[in-house]
Order: structure tokens, then sequence, then C-alpha cells
């Protein structure tokens, strides 16, 4: 295979342009719409059946392609982390050669080209039959989505993940589990000066529910590291009055069910600290924890294989970060993840991609549709 021409590469930048300035924060409905518009225009003249699948999120897009053999399924998602207005201000969208810079090329609109664009170059060859889904909430956990997953995920031969790889360009296979949570607590308002003993400071409750959390995910006696990120805090109107209400949103990470069921546990049976404090665990999205199996490395030494055919050295090793493919994993699916090209700076002001990595995946996955399962006796 050879890498894009100039004109391929022009072809691909403008359409990655015009991705980045749909503008699609998750649960803005009106730019999931334009999102999957634009894309089921692209699948549909590659010669895809395409449906729109709507959930209270937004717009989500399921694209058909037949061909031999069950579906590989490719997973991507249409959702970013950038408010709208990000393209003017925070991450303009800028070309320096070969990288591009702008809101979510990276994480993930560069990886939803490499779909279309290898489907595009397949139309008239003999090729593996594809599945695509791409969803419009996998940054706030797919909280509407993970049943369509699980629907698209049905009788296929495995499963591709186009999130980012590992920075030398590995693929991914196996990930952390990720289970966000909220922490809220209630207390009572009063004045903080003439009346401060009525009060209960929910804030304060908050903080020493903190520091117990600390301890939950901290102690030795559970099975594996757990990663935990406090995000966000709230709470609380003025310096001059008790606060009655604080919320914390909690980030966790696990590497395997027992530690997750054990953390989680603790956390919900957390206890007020303050006599008239209400405290309440919240479950706010959860991703299985995906460990790797010998079905997983079956996929990745196939793709590896298409590699070689075109020039390309393909690894794969586990990774931290949750996606849409912790859930297709821990069902048995045959997955591996990480196949948008190489960049950097997800979710930060320095996101980008490489135009020639984007080249190279487009490449990458054409050879590995083109390899054509052989028949069954």
């Amino acid at each position: 295979m050879t890498q894009p021409g100039n004109g391929a590469q022009r072809d691909t930048l403008e359409r990655l342009e015009r991705l980045a300035r749909i503008e699609s924060p998750s649960f803005d409905a009106p730019a999931s719409e334009r999102m999957a518009e634009v894309l089921a225009e692209w699948w549909d003249a590659a010669g895809a059946s395409v449906r729109l699948e709507r959930t209270e999120a937004g717009a989500n897009l399921v694209a058909e392609v037949n061909g031999v053999g069950d579906p590989l399924l490719l997973v991507g998602h249409s959702d970013t982390v950038w408010p709208h207005d990000s393209i003017e201000t925070t991450v303009p969208w800028s070309v320096d050669g070969d990288t591009v810079r702008g809101p979510g090329v990276y994480d993930m609109k560069s990886g939803l080209l490499v779909m279309v664009a290898a489907i595009e170059r397949l139309r008239n060859r003999r090729h593996r039959s594809v599945r695509a889904v791409i969803v419009c909430d996998e940054e706030v956990g797919s909280p509407t989505t993970q049943a369509l997953l699980r629907s698209c995920a049905h009788s296929v031969a495995g499963a591709i993940g186009f999130e980012s790889p590992h920075p030398d360009g590995a693929l991914k296979v196996g990930r952390r589990g990720s289970t966000r949570v909220r922490l809220a607590v209630r207390g009572r308002a009063s004045h903080a000066a003439l009346d401060p003993g009525s009060g209960v400071s929910a804030i304060d409750e908050l903080v020493d529910q903190l520091v117990a959390v600390r301890g939950i995910v901290t102690d030795t006696a559970l099975a594996s590291e757990v990663l935990c990120n406090v995000g966000t805090i709230s709470g609380g109107g003025r310096a001059n009055v008790v606060p009655a209400e604080a919320d914390a949103e909690i980030g966790l990470r696990f590497l395997d069910a027992a530690t997750e069921e054990s953390v989680l546990a603790a956390l919900h049976a957390l206890a007020p600290v303050r006599d008239g404090a209400v405290v309440e665990t919240q479950l706010l999205s959860h991703r299985p924890a995906w460990n790797p199996s010998s079905a997983d490395d079956e996929l990745l030494g196939l793709i590896a294989t298409a590699g070689r055919s075109v020039e390309q050295t393909i690894t794969g090793r586990p990774a931290a970060g949750a996606g849409d493919t912790n859930l297709l994993g821990s069902l048995g699916i045959p997955t591996v993840d990480g196949f948008g090209p190489r960049g950097g700076g997800a979710h930060a002001v320095t996101e980008h991609v490489s135009l020639a990595s984007l080249g190279e995946r487009i490449d990458l996955l054409e050879a590995v549709l083109a390899d054509v399962p052989a028949p069954t006796a």
C-alpha cells in the first residue's frame, strides 16, 4: 500500500477541519445531529447502509457494509470535551507541517476519518464485512448508549476501537475499569456568626468524607491499585452562611471487578460525621475492567500481520484510560483499541494529531479489512 498522495492528504485534511468545526460537546444533541449527518453522508457514499439511533444524549450512527464473514465492529464517538467556541479561542484550528491542531482532532475525530476512508478505498474490492457504531456520549461514560453498543456487538468477529494509541503508536489491548460517582452532602443552613450552632456545614462534612474516601481507595487490603481523582467540588454560596449543600464528582479506575465491588460498597456505606448531615453516593457511569485475553491477542496478531504488508510494525499493550472497548472486551469479544492516529494533548489545549500517521492508519485498516477470512469447512 502507498501513503495517500498530496491530493488525498488535502481531502483528508479538509474533512478533518469540517468535523473539528462542528463543535460537539457531550449532551449537545443538535451538535451530535450535525456530526451524524456529515458522517452518514460519507458512509452512504462509501456504499454502507446507514441508520441513526437517537438517545436523550443525541444522535448515534450505525453503518453496515456487506462483505465476507461475520463483521468486524468499528467503534468511535462523535462527542468531545470541548465547549462551543473552543476552535476560535482555546484550541484554534491550525496546520503546521505534519501537525494539525483543533478541538477533538486527536480525541477522536481523526479516528472517525480512518474508518470511512478505508471503507471508501475498498468499495469495489473483496473485503471483510464491517459494522461501525459512532456514539455521541463516550466522553461522559456512554450513559445512554451502552445498550446500543451491546446490540451492535451481536455476532461480530471482533471489535476495533479508534481512540488514540499509546504515544509510540502501539495499540491498546486491555483497559482499567472506570467508574464515576457523585458524593452529595446535605447539611443545614444558618447565619455563620449569629447562629452558627444551629447550622450543619455541608462543606465541612464533604471535606471529612473525602478524607474517608482517600482511606478507602488506599486500603492495603484491596486486591489491586485504585486510581482516584476528585474532579469537581461545589457547594455553598456566601461566607456568612453555613452551607446546606455540597458535592464532589469522583473518578475511579480499577484493574479488576473484585476491587471495584469492594470500593463501591464502602463508598455507599459512608456515614455522616455530623449529626443532621446526610451523605449519599450516586453512581454516574460505569465501565467494567477489560483484561486482555488470548482472543484479543489473536486479533492483535491479525492486525500486526496486515501491518507488515504495508511496512508497519504493530504492537499492543494495556492502557490506563477507559473507553467503549471496556464493555466489548469485558464481554469476551476479541477487542483492540487505539487505532486512531498518533498525536497528543487529549483533553488539553495542546491537542494535536499527525497527518502522516492519519494516512498510515488508513493504510493499516484497509489492509486489515482486505484480509478476508478463509471459508469455514
